[in-house]
């Protein structure tokens, strides 16, 4: 129910993206202002992202299969690490052309450009808030969310930049709005890029290790715990693998206890919702958490 809720969203934020680009792109061109055309340029990479993101999670839903035996969820980070990238190179180069501008500006019509700027906030602002509710759950839902903030954001920034070159006939004030919006979406870019990037690499989430290790020990069974790896695999699962050393021959069923236990424990307290462990007995026992060669 709640795919089809999110299915359902993306489709409308996409056609309601490519009316604001269509109004902008045809706005900027006839009252030549550069805030507008930046803003064009922004839709238009967001329904490019909106669209990745969209195939994305549909392929996230798929099942796990004998190739993907995690399954498909880190096709939606994939999208998240590119629309990050995509938004920052537009941004930089938006920040160019607004510093070309302010050495040769250009005279500005106003009144058309507040008024398509105004219907942009409306529609940015309606995408925003259509994507907000499941943006807290789903990392590439967040890189639409933000997407559609920057958007907003920028739409508020064009308005007013609007109404103070219709009052005041500055052609200043569009290559500055323009670069105060860029500077904001490089911002918002590089932390859901960072974000992105961290999980392809398999990064800890900021879990403690030491508090693994002191969880693990207050089993009176284990000794020791060595080649310990956390990583978060999507934003849905946190994993963790380690080796542990028991303190006496144990049979499998009594093992097998033991694993559930300690990894209840990890997920009510760490929030580790996978965790694979292997026993032993003197092998490894004086190894540190962290083995440091290639090999383990």
């Amino acid at each position: 129910m709640r795919q089809n809720k999110i299915t359902s969203k993306y489709f409308f934020v996409t056609a309601l993206n490519i009316i604001i680009t269509l109004a902008e792109f045809l706005g900027g061109i006839f009252s030549g202002s550069l805030a507008l055309l930046s803003d064009a340029v922004h839709n238009l990479s967001d329904v490019a992202a909106i669209v990745i993101s969209f195939i994305a999670h549909l392929i996230g839903q798929k099942d796990r299969n004998k190739r993907k035996t995690f399954g498909y969820q880190r096709a939606e980070t994939l999208a998240a690490f590119t629309n990050g990238v995509v938004l920052f190179v537009i941004s930089f180069f938006l920040m160019i052309e607004a510093f070309e501008r302010f050495s040769q500006p250009q005279e500005v019509k106003g009144k058309l450009m507040l008024i398509i700027a105004i219907i942009g906030l409306i529609a940015n602002g309606i995408s925003m808030l259509v994507m907000k509710s499941d943006s807290a759950h789903n990392l590439n839902v967040r890189s639409t969310f933000l997407h559609m903030m920057s958007d907003a954001l920028s739409s508020v920034a064009v308005v007013i930049g609007a109404a103070m070159i219709y009052f005041w006939k500055s052609s200043l004030i569009d290559p500055l709005m323009t670069l105060l919006v860029s500077i904001f979406v490089m911002f918002e870019a590089y932390k859901i890029t960072r974000k992105a990037a961290n999980i392809l690499m398999e990064s800890n989430t900021n879990v403690d290790l030491d508090e693994i290790k002191k969880l693990v020990l207050t089993f009176p069974e284990v000794t020791n715990l060595h080649h310990l790896h956390v990583w978060r695999y999507s934003d849905d699962l946190i994993m963790m693998d380690a080796h542990i050393n028991v303190t006496e021959k144990m049979s499998v069923v009594q093992l097998e206890q033991l694993y559930m236990k300690i990894g209840h424990e990890l997920k009510e307290k760490l929030g580790i919702n996978h965790v694979t462990l292997q026993a032993e007995y003197q092998r490894g026992i004086k190894e540190s958490m962290i083995v440091l060669n290639k090999d383990d």
